[in-house]
């Protein structure tokens, strides 16, 4: 998210003319048409692509795709994949492509699968955590959002009608947060900014409400095959919260109106993996997303 100089005035939430000179700042850096759909017209035959709406800023430049297992099952279950819901954390949005073209079909006698790849393909394009309107689209589940992202998201998942076992959130925590997105935040709310220390890892977020550890630590597992873990912080944190188990902390995301917040599927887990790491390419951060759900994945077969 470009975010070059302060906008207003400290101290002060921003009105629509500070918004306007936030939105000034934003360019396109990607292209998601080239990056993204290409991809997506070329998944196999296994899964059926729907366009299920368009983001209002251009309708032509951000159709949003969803892909549904073909063979759709009623008495199996099904399991939700999301990903861009903040646009600028690329391996969300190229590790549920990822999960589609690799790591899918062994789970397709098993589940239906319903993939939203990349909720926000403004914020891909611009490299940005918001959208135009300078919301940001995951504290924005909720009903009649004034996020098209996120309303546009939510009514397509309603429509299917599905029973959700488990919703993966493919999510990223970067070096950004702190030199852009925080400090962007805290002018546009009016108050102050201090930093977070940004974990050297891939860590998960549970549902405080509905708490799967076994299934979290076999996300945790499966990923350690691929990336490091988060450690936690000297105060036994990661981002503020407290570790509850090896790379796994808590939040209420209905309370807080995230993506993994708006189902009723009992396993729910947001990824967040560190693309900045020394220690990780940008190969291993994909790789490290569609781990994580073939992880998850595996746990709920062994439930049976």
């Amino acid at each position: 998210m470009a975010y070059t100089q302060p906008v207003g005035t400290p101290g002060k939430p921003w009105g629509d003319s500070e918004k306007a000179q936030w939105l000034a700042q934003q360019s396109v850096q990607r292209s998601y048409a080239d990056e993204v759909v290409a991809k997506l017209r070329n998944i196999d035959a296994r899964f059926t692509l729907e366009q299920y709406g368009a983001l209002p800023y251009d309708t032509a430049r951000y159709p949003l795709y969803a892909a549904k297992s073909s063979n759709w099952q009623s008495d199996k279950p099904t399991i939700l994949v999301t990903g861009g819901v903040h646009g600028y954390e690329t391996s969300g949005v190229q590790g549920a492509i990822g999960f589609l073209q690799f790591g899918a079909n062994a789970y397709l006698a098993d589940f239906n699968f319903i993939v939203l790849p990349c909720i926000s393909p403004w914020g891909y394009e611009t490299i940005n955590r918001w959208n135009p309107y300078a919301l940001d689209p995951n504290r924005s589940f909720y009903p009649n959002s004034p996020a098209p992202e996120s309303e546009q998201a939510m009514t397509y998942v309603a429509k299917q009608a599905a029973k959700l076992l488990a919703h993966f959130d493919l999510h990223e925590t970067t070096d950004t947060d702190n030199t852009e997105f925080r400090p962007a935040l805290a002018d546009r709310d009016g108050t102050t900014h201090d930093n977070w220390n940004i974990p050297d890892g891939f860590y998960t977020v549970d549902d405080s409400n509905r708490p799967q550890d076994k299934f979290q630590a076999a996300v945790i597992a499966s990923v350690a095959n691929v990336t490091h873990i988060a450690p936690a912080d000297e105060h036994g944190k990661i981002i503020g919260a407290d570790v509850q188990q090896k790379g796994v902390i808590h939040y209420d995301k209905r309370k807080l109106f995230l993506c993994g917040g708006f189902t009723d599927a009992p396993y729910v887990t947001t990824t967040e993996v560190y693309p900045d790491s020394p220690k990780a390419t940008p190969q291993q951060c994909i790789d490290a997303q569609i781990a994580a759900i073939q992880g998850g994945l595996g746990h709920l077969l062994s439930q049976r």
